[in-house]
């Protein structure tokens, strides 16, 4: 039996490696930072995700009372649309001077001119509202937001009152539903930002540790152990593969602590990995080819931007797969994309190790 045989699993040069280079990650400032705020967004998810989807969504925050003054020969109708509204309450003005002077000493947070003014369309008039806000805060967007409201309103209140007098019937508009934006926010930004930064982290993180083995002079050394080029950039590889899996299921767990729960853990892991896999066997062979961090770096940064912008391109984006495999409604094409990126994943190292193996680690 050889020696190799009677070795035990973690004692294997590239498990070695492996542990060698995650434990130097602690020595990664940028790295342990990013770590560190993606375990603090997980950890604290249920208590940021109120302010976060402040910023996602304004509309779900609550504005408080806004008062607007409304003017103009179309003033009744935008009262009766502010009256549908919860939290809005308008004053009529008879003239727009009056409603500028109580803008202006703020007794209103905002105005609505309408006017009607002849179609541009064919024959008729329609209302044409101008609507004046303040600047400069963060209740101006929550103010907009309201005034967007009112205006929504109005839209399908004169829809109602025009389509008799209409010859064909309007597009009919989509029909209001009554959904959380928190469940939207966690499960379609929350969730796929924090599953799919840890891949791209280890493929960075991959890049670093070829290029500074080559640029230190270090590799050379790694080969006197003895072992070959392909089994130290394995090594490396799955270090690099293993650390994003791990995160995700610490962030899952957290997420689950903090009361957002998630279905489908094993099929997104499993999803995740691969594309972990896809990731940082792009960032190796960049490393091995370019042998210097910056321009690797570089391209590595731009080709992953052009590949996930690209994914839109796909019958579903992987953002989406994880958002349906989270909220456990996966659907056949769902499944078909992490069987997908399974093959992709194993596709590609494996090119890539042929690539690796045809290498002269003299050269390096």
């Amino acid at each position: 039996m050889s020696e190799s045989e009677d070795r035990p699993v973690w004692r294997d040069p590239r498990v070695v490696i492996a542990r060698r280079d995650i434990r130097s990650l602690s020595r990664e400032k940028t790295i342990v930072l990013a770590l560190l705020i993606q375990l603090f967004v997980a950890g604290f998810s249920s208590f940021l995700v109120v302010g976060l989807t402040s910023l996602y969504d304004p509309s779900s925050v609550a504005a408080g009372e806004v008062e607007m003054a409304v003017t103009g020969d179309a003033r009744e109708e935008l009262e009766a649309a502010a009256a549908e509204q919860d939290g809005t309450r308008v004053t009529a003005f008879e003239s727009e001077a009056a409603a500028q002077q109580a803008f202006q000493q703020r007794r209103v947070d905002a105005i609505l001119r309408g006017e009607y003014v002849p179609s541009t369309s064919g024959p008729g008039e329609q209302i044409a509202v101008t609507a004046v806000v303040p600047e400069g805060s963060i209740r101006s967007t929550l103010i907009v937001v309201e005034v967007r409201r009112v205006l929504s309103a109005l839209e399908r209140q004169e829809r109602l009152e025009r389509t008799p007098s209409l010859d064909q019937p309007p597009v009919p508009l989509p029909e209001t539903v009554s959904a959380s934006q928190y469940f939207g926010f966690t499960y379609t930004i929350l969730i796929p930002l924090l599953l799919f930064l840890p891949p791209f982290i280890s493929g960075s993180v991959a890049v670093d540790t070829v290029t500074e083995e080559i640029e230190r002079g270090t590799l050379e050394l790694l080969r006197v152990a003895p072992v070959s080029l392909l089994d130290i950039i394995d090594g490396k590889a799955l270090g690099m593969v293993l650390l994003a899996p791990a995160q995700a299921l610490l962030w899952l767990a957290l997420l689950s602590t903090n009361g957002i729960a998630v279905s489908n853990p094993a099929a997104i892991l499993l999803f995740i990995t691969a594309v972990t896999v896809v990731v940082v066997t792009l960032g190796v062979v960049l490393g091995i080819t370019l042998q210097n961090r910056r321009p690797a770096q570089l391209l590595f940064s731009v080709l992953t931007l052009v590949v996930f912008g690209g994914a839109v391109l796909l019958p579903e984006h992987p953002a989406t797969t994880v958002a349906k495999l989270a909220v456990d409604s996966p659907t056949l094409l769902t499944y078909g994309h992490v069987g997908g990126m399974v093959l992709v994943a194993i596709a590609g190292y494996a090119t890539a190790r042929v690539y690796i193996g045809r290498v002269a680690a003299e050269t390096l």
